[in-house]
């Protein structure tokens, strides 16, 4: 079975990395729906319903980072992990370290953008 490598701007984390994120989404998901189903059950007004933007946050960073195989942290900070958990290194070259960010800021966006709109959804929603 092929080994992943790092690919500047494309590729941060290995296997067991993908599975944290992934685990994130869930978790993100599951106080998203815990939440929705509170604001169900109880009058609450829009501006405590904008709360739920929090939980599909971290759902969206979890999915999107598992979904495209980079950690937006590690981008940001220069680093990755395509081995084992724990073994993170520093990325050496400059250039590859402006694509990590570039990425990063990618996937902080898509996600703050899925959030943004679940939250709308939410918000119309009647109850």
């Amino acid at each position: 079975m092929p080994e992943v490598q790092y690919i500047p701007g494309s590729c941060n984390i290995g296997k067991g990395e993908v599975r944290k994120r992934q685990m994130v989404g869930l978790v993100g998901l599951f106080f998203s729906v815990v939440t929705l189903l509170t604001f169900n059950t109880v009058d609450t007004p829009t501006e405590i319903r904008l709360g739920i933007f929090f939980p599909l946050m971290v759902a969206s960073v979890g999915f999107v980072q598992s979904r495209s195989k980079f950690c937006l942290a590690y981008g940001l900070a220069g680093t990755f992990n395509v081995g084992k958990m724990g073994d993170i290194k520093r990325v050496a070259s400059k250039e590859d370290r402006a694509a990590d960010r570039k990425t990063a800021l990618k996937i902080l966006g898509k996600s703050f953008l899925l959030a943004a709109i679940a939250t709308a959804v939410v918000l119309v929603l009647p109850f």
